[in-house]
């Protein structure tokens, strides 16, 4: 493979993605860089280079989950052309089975984290602001473990620091997955949000069951399986409602979730005079704690 052809395939990298300050290795193999904008240190992105033959490859980001497809030119006959296609086939298993790999490191890793962990300290900073209960949530140093379950197997772990800053492990699983609070009972109101402190809000105030999506893209995934998991639950979506943002991220999800899936949804009801900068059930028990 030309220089000029492993030059054209970053170029095509920078069009997605933004200077990179390196040359993509023509090897055939899966290779991972770190994605400007990304978090320091941080290797989401993806990508292999075919060497011989017409030049082709594929790359992506597993955090984004997309990925693209590439050649230096056009196949010039079905022969060519059924090359490429077998490529890119191979780059997706190749991707996939890195992906797989990355999921079950971090699986591993959470199981040990958590093991070894002890209870959250209700004082905690975070715990505090949100002025929810620390449930089944365990610490570790000062930070906060929040449990991610899919078919009720601990996959990841949500990191909250003091400040408030979010990180689930590096490679885990987040689709379909969700942290439970409370205890749920067969035919009884099943909540799904978005957020832990919102979760926990909900059920500290009715007592119902909830499960914790993490974020409004994955409402349908995680509902999916608890529709599946508990069948005879009254599965109620509670989203958030991103109000001051464009196309109100938090509501269309929940409304989509809930149209999908089919069951009932629930918005926080907000009172005249609340500030348009609050969006979850959180902010609305801190709002109406604070103005009594």
């Amino acid at each position: 493979m030309s220089l000029d052809c492993v030059t054209a395939f970053r170029d095509a990298l920078q069009a997605v993605y933004g200077p990179l300050d390196w040359l993509p290795e023509p090897d055939g193999q899966l290779h991972r860089f770190h994605v400007p904008g990304d978090r320091a240190g941080s290797r989401n992105g993806w990508y292999v280079l075919f060497p011989d033959g017409l030049a082709a490859g594929a790359f992506g980001s597993w955090k984004v989950g997309e990925a693209h497809h590439w050649s230096s030119r056009t196949p010039a006959d079905p022969q060519e052309a059924e090359q490429v296609r077998q490529r890119i086939e191979q780059a997706r298993r190749q991707r996939e089975a890195e992906q797989h790999r990355r999921q079950q490191d971090a699986a591993i890793r959470a199981w040990h984290l958590w093991r070894a962990a002890t209870p959250a300290d209700p004082e905690h900073p975070y715990l505090s602001r949100k002025r929810v209960k620390p449930h089944a949530l365990r610490q570790r140093g000062d930070v906060l473990l929040v449990p991610l379950y899919r078919d009720g197997a601990l996959v990841n772990l949500q990191r909250i620091h003091p400040d408030g800053d979010k990180r689930f492990l590096p490679g885990g699983l987040v689709k379909g997955c969700y942290s439970p609070i409370g205890p749920r009972a067969p035919g009884q109101k099943l909540y799904l949000c978005e957020g832990w402190a919102t979760g926990a809000t909900i059920h500290e105030h009715n007592g119902a069951a909830v499960a914790c999506a993490m974020n409004a893209d994955n409402l349908y995934p995680a509902g999916v399986r608890l529709r599946r998991a508990y069948p005879d639950d009254v599965l109620v979506v509670a989203g958030d409602d991103d109000r001051q943002t464009e196309g109100n991220p938090g509501r269309t999800k929940a409304n989509q979730a809930a149209a999908l899936l089919g069951c009932g949804v629930v918005f926080p009801p907000w009172p005249a005079d609340a500030p348009l900068s609050l969006s979850d059930f959180n902010d609305l028990r801190l709002w109406l704690e604070a103005h009594p």
